[in-house]
């Protein structure tokens, strides 16, 4: 009876008090101001690596995508649909990229689940699985996804020096940080147990730990004053 109760106080929590905890975006347009910079910035020589970057980017932000579409409908944990959907504009700042570069967009048509690489489709199947066992391990998946995210992002970083791809994938990483500080207070929340599995131990803490951040960021991760008028 009183592991019934519980679980019945969790998922009430699940459905109202947490439904919104620190960080879950309402009301944040940096995306939407991140790619009408982008857009008048000019096009620079785009090299091999930087292009391999923004077929892989956009394939990663539509598995976290992806991922948190399913979780959200087996466990109804508002907090999977609200980053979801942040996913989602995180995926229209890579293809603005790749639609400017005059790129092929390797995600484009694939229905939720389908990826063009075998790497990511594996991945894909294996983060599910995991998010399907419980909650918890949910909550963990999403923790998990945002430090790979915030991992390649600093790994690509270092591979582009055209202005518009630092200005996206620093804000895309903006946003992710965002994702693992709303995953992390779940995580104190619930009690659970998490090790870093991309991050170290510091990095990771430091990042859970601060304020979130809103507006969108320059090239350098800067944050930037927009103009409205």
């Amino acid at each position: 009876m009183k592991k019934f109760l519980v679980v019945f106080l969790l998922f009430f929590a699940v459905s109202s008090t947490w439904a919104f905890p620190p960080g879950t975006f309402k009301g944040d347009n940096s995306p939407n101001q991140c790619i009408n910079l982008v857009k008048k910035l000019p096009k620079q020589p785009l090299s091999p690596a930087e292009k391999e970057g923004l077929f892989k980017m956009i394939e990663e932000e539509k598995l976290a995508h992806d991922v948190y579409y399913v979780l959200f409908q087996r466990w109804q944990l508002r907090v999977f649909n609200n980053i979801s959907r942040s996913e989602q504009r995180h995926i229209d700042m890579v293809k603005t990229l790749i639609e400017k570069y005059g790129l092929k967009n390797p995600v484009e048509g694939l229905d939720v689940g389908q990826f063009k690489t075998e790497e990511m489709q594996k991945l894909y199947k294996k983060l599910v699985r995991q998010g399907m066992a419980s909650l918890g391990e949910a909550v963990k998946v999403g923790a998990l996804i945002e430090e790979m995210d915030i991992y390649d992002l600093q790994q690509e970083l270092k591979k582009t020096d055209n202005e518009d791809i630092r200005m996206v994938y620093q804000n895309l990483m903006k946003g992710s940080r965002n994702h693992l500080r709303v995953f992390g207070n779940w995580i104190e929340k619930m009690g659970l147990s998490y090790t870093p599995q991309y991050l170290s131990k510091q990095e990771f803490a430091k990042i859970v730990s601060s304020p979130k951040e809103m507006g969108p960021v320059d090239a350098q991760g800067k944050p930037m004053k927009i103009n409205t008028k």
